[in-house]
């Protein structure tokens, strides 16, 4: 364990078997990774990463949008690939709460993309069918698509291609826990010379639905309400069960009462926990600073 973690553990009174992974970091503001040390966001839209065949038969053009701190000189930067909810059906990369992450995440230092995907006819609302399916595996293949695409323009985007998370809400959290746990299953979406192995997931409403959970693999950051009715609690949790069982770091802030995706009600937690966790998680604290 990294000593300034241990300081900032024992800072805080906690035990070494507690959360440690969503303690602050020390160390005097601002500091980046940390605190938002940027004050404006270079926002670029309607970037092509790849292209695939949707279950129509079509070919499809994947697009993303880049957020960037402006003015940043860093030669090698986190990054964070955002995956938007809709059960698979629909949806869209500016949804608000990966807009408003995107945005605090890019003033803390970070690269941030939030991506379309295929998405399926039917979807995963209400049934599953053989598109929802369909729908899951393509959204995958599509968000390890855009993780290779990072990592083939590492270069032009000044991107650290060992610090890469993955985040999302509901079905784009189903999504990156997906990614996160399977990162050998390479899909077609592009960049296939790439690896797509991430370092960390963030989920909101989210489960693992593919894949099994191995050493080594994606560390994880669940929140999940109690009583929500499209995602229940019970997967979430047995997400981040199996992957303890596996040893890799896996957490569940649970929301007691709460429904699918209450972003607002839980704005600050979720971005103060996200913070710790990638800080922790991604060692960025070794990232680099300028």
């Amino acid at each position: 364990m990294r000593r300034s973690m241990l300081l900032a553990v024992a800072a805080l009174g906690l035990t070494t078997t507690g959360c440690i992974h969503l303690v602050t970091p020390p160390g005097d503001a601002p500091l980046r990774y940390r605190d938002a040390v940027f004050s404006d966001v270079t926002v670029t839209p309607n970037v092509d990463y790849g292209s695939a065949v949707d279950q129509l038969g079509n070919t499809t053009t994947l697009k993303l949008d880049m957020y960037e701190p402006t003015g940043d000189t860093a030669t090698a930067r986190p990054a964070i690939v955002w995956v938007h909810g809709g059960g698979f059906s629909f949806g869209a990369r500016t949804s608000p709460e990966l807009v408003d992450q995107s945005n605090v995440f890019a003033k803390m230092g970070y690269v941030n993309v939030s991506i379309a995907y295929r998405l399926a006819p039917q979807g995963c609302v209400g049934t599953v069918t053989a598109s929802c399916i369909i729908g899951i595996q393509h959204a995958q293949y599509d968000a390890q698509a855009a993780v290779r695409w990072l990592r083939a323009n590492a270069a032009q985007y000044r991107i650290d291609v060992n610090r890469i998370a993955m985040g999302g809400t509901s079905a784009g959290a189903i999504t990156a826990l997906n990614v996160g746990f399977s990162p050998d299953d390479v899909g077609t979406s592009g960049n296939p010379g790439e690896a797509s192995d991430i370092r960390a997931v963030l989920s909101l409403s989210g489960a693992r639905l593919r894949g099994t959970v191995d050493p080594g693999e994606a560390a994880s950051l669940l929140f999940h309400g109690t009583a929500d009715p499209l995602v229940p609690y019970a997967w979430g949790l047995d997400t981040q069960q199996v992957a303890s069982a596996a040893n890799v770091v896996s957490i569940i802030t649970t929301w007691e009462g709460d429904g699918h995706v209450p972003y607002l009600q839980h704005r600050q937690e979720i971005l103060d926990q996200s913070t710790n966790f990638l800080y922790w998680t991604m060692d960025l604290e070794r990232a680099a600073q300028a």
